[in-house]
């Protein structure tokens, strides 16, 4: 039997974007020979030097909601292990995302509970001299740097037909497809992805997630 194909995926819990792609590539998980291996990255990290470029609601968003979900993730991470990382997303995502709870200190210490996590990890929600600061920028530029600082959360990279990893950011998709579907755009993500030279295919966008309950 042959190995999975490791699938490194960048997330940031905060992002409705990035939980659309994760319950995606869960799906190819499904009908595809590959493991995901899940890693922290943070909007916030990724934009505190050109805060001034942003709007005045998404600053807003950034200094008093984004610090708190993935300072809990990042310290579950370091005290339990690379093994917390997916179920604690999945929890986290579907109270803030699906469930409308938002990214509130009782949405994460919900989704603690719910995977029998320590619910004092809570208390590094506000540790504002971060214990393990240093660990969730190094994660956050390993992934970053793969695809570069214009695009955000999340960061797929796999290996490549030479060895050399491809990574890409996205494919922002909503719904998540399922089955043979989520399958048909893993083949074609894969596929522009390793033409040397690709950078980007987009179109407009006429439907995606709620950001309103951020």
């Amino acid at each position: 039997m042959s190995e999975k194909t490791p699938v490194d995926f960048w997330f940031d819990p905060l992002c409705p974007w990035a939980w659309m792609t994760s319950r995606w590539v869960l799906e190819v998980e499904k009908v595809r020979d590959i493991e995901v291996r899940w890693h922290v990255m943070s909007l916030a990290v990724l934009n505190e030097d050109k805060l001034d470029e942003l709007p005045a609601e998404y600053r807003e968003m950034l200094a008093t909601k984004a610090w708190k979900p993935i300072r809990v993730v990042t310290a579950a991470w370091q005290k339990h292990g690379d093994d917390v990382l997916g179920p604690l997303y999945t929890a986290l995502g579907t109270r803030i995302h699906n469930n409308g709870e938002g990214p509130t200190v009782e949405a994460v210490a919900g989704a603690l509970a719910d995977v029998g996590l320590p619910a004092d990890l809570i208390d590094y929600a506000d540790q504002e001299d971060f214990e393990f600061d240093a660990e969730l920028r190094a994660s956050h530029k390993e992934g970053i740097e793969k695809v570069g600082q214009e695009v955000g959360t999340p960061v797929i990279a796999v290996p490549g037909p030479d060895g050399e990893q491809i990574a890409f950011f996205g494919p922002v998709v909503t719904p998540a497809p399922k089955g043979e579907e989520a399958a048909r755009l893993w083949d074609g993500t894969l596929a522009v992805a390793s033409v040397p030279g690709f950078y980007e295919i987009k179109r407009t966008r006429t439907k995606g997630p709620d950001f309103s309950n951020l």
